[in-house]
C-alpha cells in the first residue's frame, strides 16, 4: 500500500515562500507522474501542479505559473512544491497525489493515491 506524507506547510506573510515536500513509502514513485492539488472549505479540490515520471514534463495551473515550481527526486522517493510570492488566495490545504500513469496528469480522476494534506496559510 502506498503512503504519501506531506510536510512543510505553515503560516507565511504575503510575498513569502514555502517549500512543500511529499515523501512516499510502500513503493517507488519513479514510474508514475505526481501532482499537487489544493482545497479550501466549501470548494472543490483544484489542480496546482504536476510532473511526469522523469521530471521532464511539468504542468501548472494558470494561477500559480511563474510562482510555483514542482520537482522530484526519485532517489529519495520525494516530490516538492516550491511556492514563491505567495498570496492570501493561495491559502488552502495542499495535497500530493500519485498518478496512475507515467505522464503528467492534471485531472483528479487520473490519481489513485493521496496524502493527508498540509495546511498553507498566507496572511495579508
Amino acid at each position: 500500500q502506498v503512503q504519501l506524507v506531506e510536510s512543510g506547510g505553515g503560516l507565511v506573510q504575503a510575498g513569502g515562500s514555502l517549500r512543500l515536500s511529499c515523501a512516499a513509502s510502500g513503493r517507488t514513485l519513479s514510474a508514475n507522474g505526481m501532482g499537487w492539488f489544493r482545497q479550501v472549505p466549501g470548494k472543490e479540490r483544484e489542480f496546482v501542479a504536476a510532473i511526469s515520471w522523469s521530471g521532464g514534463s511539468r504542468e501548472y495551473a494558470d494561477s500559480v505559473k511563474g510562482r510555483f515550481t514542482i520537482s522530484r527526486d526519485n532517489a529519495k522517493n520525494t516530490v516538492y512544491l516550491q511556492m514563491n510570492s505567495l498570496k492570501p488566495e493561495d491559502t488552502a490545504v495542499y495535497y500530493c497525489a500519485l498518478a496512475a500513469r507515467a505522464a503528467v496528469a492534471s485531472r483528479l480522476n487520473e490519481y489513485n493515491y493521496w496524502g493527508q494534506g498540509t495546511q498553507v496559510t498566507v496572511s495579508s
